[in-house]
């Protein structure tokens, strides 16, 4: 009979077999009512779950992170419900979890309206309010499908379809509505209180742009009302910030159909492209890196050596010539091994670190294009270290702390760092797994770093430790990688002399620190909500004349901060001088400079920020220190590792 081990230690004895309800109930009636789920041996389960040995239980409440991914995907079915009992001839298809929320598709005669999502927003609340039980049944797979064919689903009985003969199949019942799931769900639709439909979209049945469009519905849920609250002002003030927006409002760039997932960068856009590559360039000096350039195209044969063709084919382009198969290079690794290769190096020339802004290309689905955040053409901050295993840990600790200062000067402070584990799909085996993952952990160990592991996240070719920052509005967003790479050395013959005169392959890191410049320039617009710092506005300050009588002394004040390296306009239009203040601070420049009568005769210059403060008139002289050493500082101190 069950010994049931609770996460304190403690054991509960049963002398037959026990459901994870019974147990919460055991434990006490407040945590009956709150349970959701369990977790039993670290598997999520319903509260109905019958525990016939001995086990390990959790009990699953919305304060879990499991808790809430309950809510959501039974949320999903609470929508499915509602859609069936207003629009019965509507089709179900398939309905997860996805980041805040959950989506469900649906095959339905004519398109949805926001009526429509207001009607089954409300019909899942009355659903919710009469608290129906939710309950789980195995079903043969041939009856099964029967079962949905009748019904009219077509796609259920496709996805039915799909699994072996014989085995049986997984449904939840709740009320009249009937659903094929894994599960678990919660116990009954009382549990559900805190959601909201988002929008509707289009979506390919199974993702396949051959197969029939689909309707998908978008929503929200959570446990606590205030947490939906601060999720939907998050998505207005990342409205507010969106890059796309300021990105046209401040003439920085431009994307149109004839380049799909590529950019067009204006004069200003491209000042803050070069601001970010060249103190990024800087970056590289410093830490020893050799910059290099790679061939944009490669022979095929290159990318299958690589691991790539038979990993990654799919989201690559091609092109031919005089009969030969060629690939726009998705990554610049493959390449930087090439340059590695061309001469014989010594254990004492390692490590031998190489960087390139390296223009990349991949083949993104049109539906996941975003902006400049996700494209099809970038490039990206890459390095490549080719090393001993014994400099592995030297060099991810020295990458951190670079990492961690370079965040700090764009504006990041609040960073969470992760190790992305082995994925299913992989080069190697086991022990060379074992070997680099432990290598990661190593460094972050000795560098006093707490992290989470994500399994099955890796790279094909290794481990991979993630750097995610979270922006001004809390969303977070990952950035940079350090990845170990024993198999790619080994697969394209790179090689060095060890100090016994044989030959071994290298250890392979590949490390970002901004990833793609395209993306990482994004999330600064959306997080600096287009008021960049003075070190990186395209334009760090304006020169404003009140008159045509002070031109000749604005355009000496331009001049005078232009040779102390400043980004500096002059603005000497006919305009009043409201209009033009306006204007500039519309275009969120960080300082206005403006001259008079007084000015021109003081030699000084009238002081206003872009957030409206005026800080009167002051030396010429003064201002220009005082605007070269904010933009020399970026505001803060070193980071120590």
């Amino acid at each position: 009979m069950p010994d049931i081990r609770l996460p304190d230690g403690s054991v509960r004895h049963y002398s037959q077999p026990v459901s994870v309800a019974q147990v919460a109930a055991d434990i006490g009636a407040g945590l009956a009512r709150a349970a959701l789920a369990g977790k039993v041996d670290g598997k999520l389960v319903d509260t109905s779950y019958v525990i016939d040995r001995d086990a390990e239980l959790a009990i699953v409440t919305e304060r879990d992170p499991e808790g809430l991914e309950v809510i959501r995907h039974s949320t999903a079915h609470l929508l499915a419900y509602a859609v069936k009992e207003l629009f019965p001839e509507a089709q179900v298809t398939i309905g997860p979890v996805i980041d805040n929320g959950f989506y469900y598709d649906f095959a339905y005669t004519r398109p949805f309206t926001p009526d429509d999502l207001a009607a089954i927003e409300k019909r899942m609340a009355e659903l919710a309010k009469r608290d129906i039980p939710v309950t789980r049944e195995v079903w043969p797979r041939d009856e099964a499908i029967k079962f949905f064919e009748s019904q009219g689903e077509k796609y259920k009985a496709e996805l039915i379809a799909a699994i072996p003969p014989g085995e049986e199949v997984s449904l939840y019942r709740e009320g009249d509505f009937i659903d094929l799931c894994r599960g678990p769900h919660v116990p009954s639709t009382g549990k559900l209180k805190v959601f909201k439909l988002m929008r509707v979209a289009g979506a390919y049945w199974r993702g396949d742009s051959r197969n029939e469009m689909l309707q998908r519905i978008y929503g929200t849920a959570w446990a606590k009302k205030e947490d939906l609250d601060a999720y939907l002002h998050q998505l207005e003030e990342a409205e507010k910030r969106d890059h796309r927006r300021i990105g046209r409002q401040q003439d920085l760039f431009h994307q149109q159909d004839e380049a799909p997932g590529m950019v067009f960068w204006h004069p200003k856009g491209w000042t803050l492209w070069q601001t970010v590559e060249q103190y990024m360039r800087a970056v590289y000096q410093r830490s020893g890196y050799q910059e290099v350039r790679c061939p944009q195209i490669l022979d095929v044969s290159l990318w299958k050596a690589s691991g790539h063709w038979d990993n990654y084919h799919e989201h690559m382009f091609f092109t031919e010539s005089e009969k030969r198969q060629y690939a726009l290079k998705p990554m610049n690794c493959p390449g930087h091994v090439q340059i590695f290769k061309a001469g014989l190096h010594s254990y004492r020339e390692l490590p031998i670190r190489y960087g390139e802004f390296g223009g990349c290309h991949r083949n993104e689905p049109s539906g996941a294009l975003h902006g400049i955040m996700r494209v099809r053409a970038f490039t990206q901050d890459d390095g490549h270290v080719f090393c001993t295993p014994e400099q592995i840990a030297a060099e991810v600790t020295a990458f951190h702390r670079q990492a961690l200062d370079v965040y700090a000067d764009f504006g990041f402070t609040d960073i969470a760092v992760k190790i992305a584990l082995r994925p299913e799909k992989r080069l190697g085996d086991d022990a060379v797994w074992d070997k680099a993952e432990a290598a990661l952990r190593a460094a972050l160990s000795a560098c006093g770093v707490a992290w989470e592991e994500l399994p099955g996240e890796g790279a094909f070719y290794g481990p991979k430790i993630e750097y995610h920052l979270k922006d001004a509005i809390g969303r977070a967003w990952q950035l940079g990688t350090m990845q170990v790479d024993f198999m790619m050395p080994q697969r394209l013959g790179a090689e060095y002399v060890d100090e016994h005169s044989q030959r071994q392959h290298p250890v392979m890191l590949h490390r970002a620190i901004v990833g793609s410049l395209e993306r990482f320039i994004g999330i600064l617009i959306e997080h600096h909500s287009g008021a960049l710092p003075l070190w990186l506005a395209p334009v760090q300050a304006v020169v404003l004349n009140i008159t045509d009588a002070h031109a000749a002394y604005a355009t000496e004040v331009a001049d005078a901060l232009r040779r102390r390296g400043l980004r500096v306009q002059a603005d000497l239009r006919n305009e009043k001088i409201g209009y033009k203040i306006r204007e500039h601070t519309l275009q969120r420049v960080p300082y206005l400079l403006i001259v008079g009568e007084r000015e021109c005769a003081d030699l000084s210059v009238a002081v206003r920020t872009r957030s409206g403060e005026d800080k009167g008139s002051r030396p010429l002289n003064e201002v220009v220190d005082a605007l070269v050493a904010e933009a020399t500082s970026r505001g803060r101190g070193p980071t120590e590792c």
